[in-house]
């Protein structure tokens, strides 16, 4: 018997307090919402509450204030920042809370305003987070991402259909990557998770030196941290609390070597990264740093990306995800990062997380560089895997072994 709406949507907000969060009893949660998603924010604060939560407060944004500011907004403002938003990410997760955000924008919202003022807001807004984010990228607080449709990215989505067909084909889409359209989506989700387990585990005990991509155009090796660790699936605080941090999450990814990628890699998705559409990227490595980069659309934008400071010149992440996956068999571009990058294996500029490091999180930043880390201001993951891709592991002895063939793992 298929489920009604509201009971994917309760099933949704279960999943994501449940499973995602983690949430434990006492825990104060900031949820982080579109105004076109409060139905799906309303459901998951009276599902905190359910869990035990003991403040639930939400933080509204919308897409149309943010264009607004870029369209219309005097030159040389764009540094300055509400800091009182960052500071409630900050202040609940000093206080051992949880963070829970709906990411939900217009892929196309700015494409049309000048990428300047994009980025000086960008870069200003990341160094001011970077507390936050350091506690993100180390695992210190439990946190979710999730989504919901808004009309305009629907649209996008689904060109041919109304505005309103448009959002009902995507909350099915959504409801089906996130497994909320099943009876028990939670047991789902626990055998999913322990499947991803299992092959972060046989990755790690592989201990690959580099892993090579050829498909395509792409022919790279990425060279892997020293005494690095393979994430997937969930994580565990240091309090214990165990969470998910995405959803939905088919990948295993672990932390490059800062100077040890070489070759070219292109793009096989287009990314939506700030509200502009990007597509045809084409980035060549030599010693782990980027030395040139081309995009057919998002130029400028790139540039600006690669260009936020030195780390971001460099590789933060990895990941495999099979070509089989199921938003992958969906067929659909979500022009959304938490789910394309689910359709394809994956690499990020920028940031790597501390965790994918043996003893990361205790280094400080010139021990984790030492050891192949790498820090950014950003993190932005792009899709460069398909059913064409071959990934070979490089064995410390330079051998190799076949990990994924036509994009799909033979481990």
């Amino acid at each position: 018997m298929s489920l009604t709406f509201e009971e994917k949507l309760q099933n949704y907000a279960r999943l994501a307090v449940r499973v995602g969060l983690g949430l434990h009893e006492g825990q104060r949660v900031l949820i982080q919402a579109p105004v076109d998603t409060a139905p799906l924010a309303r459901a998951v604060v009276r599902e905190a509450y359910a869990a035990g939560a003991s403040f639930v407060d939400v933080r509204w944004d919308d897409d149309d204030v943010q264009l607004a500011r870029f369209e219309l907004a005097p030159d040389g403002t764009f540094g300055t920042l509400s800091k009182w938003r960052v500071d409630a990410e900050i202040e609940t997760a000093n206080a051992g809370g949880a963070v829970l955000a709906i990411r939900a924008t217009n892929p196309n919202l700015l494409g049309g305003v000048d990428a300047e003022r994009v980025a000086t807001h960008q870069k200003a807004l990341a160094a001011y987070r970077k507390p936050y984010t350091e506690q993100v990228m180390t695992n210190r607080l439990n946190w979710n991402l999730i989504s919901a449709p808004i009309p305009g990215w629907a649209e996008l989505m689904f060109p041919d259909s109304s505005a309103d067909e448009a959002v009902e084909k995507q909350w099915d889409a959504i409801f089906a990557a996130t497994r909320a359209d099943q009876p028990d989506p939670v047991e789902a989700w626990q055998e999913h998770l322990a499947n991803l387990k299992r092959r972060r585990e046989v990755l790690n005990a592989k201990q690959y030196s580099a892993l090579h991509f050829k498909g395509g155009e792409t022919d790279l090796t990425v060279g892997l941290a020293e005494g690095h660790l393979w994430g997937g699936g969930a994580a565990d605080t240091p309090g214990g609390i165990t969470f998910t941090a995405n959803i939905p999450t088919e990948e295993v990814w672990t932390a490059p070597h800062r100077e040890r990628v070489d070759g070219v890699v292109v793009s096989t998705k287009p990314l939506s990264y700030n509200g502009t559409l990007l597509d045809g990227i084409r980035i060549e490595f030599k010693d782990g740093r980027i030395t040139g980069a081309t995009a057919d659309r998002g130029q400028t934008t790139l540039e600006k990306m690669i260009d936020t400071d030195e780390g971001s010149h460099r590789l933060g992440e990895v990941a495999l995800v099979p070509h089989s996956s199921p938003i992958s068999r969906s067929g659909l571009f979500f022009f959304n990062t938490l789910y394309d990058e689910n359709a394809a294996s994956h690499i990020a500029i920028g940031n790597a997380y501390r965790f994918n490091v043996a003893g990361g999180v205790d280094m400080n930043v010139e021990d984790f560089n030492a050891r192949g880390g790498n820090d950014s201001l950003t993190h932005v993951d792009w899709m460069i895997g398909s059913g064409k891709m071959d990934v070979d592991g490089v064995l410390k002895d330079g051998s190799r072994e076949p990990v994924m063939r036509a994009g799909e793992f033979l481990i």
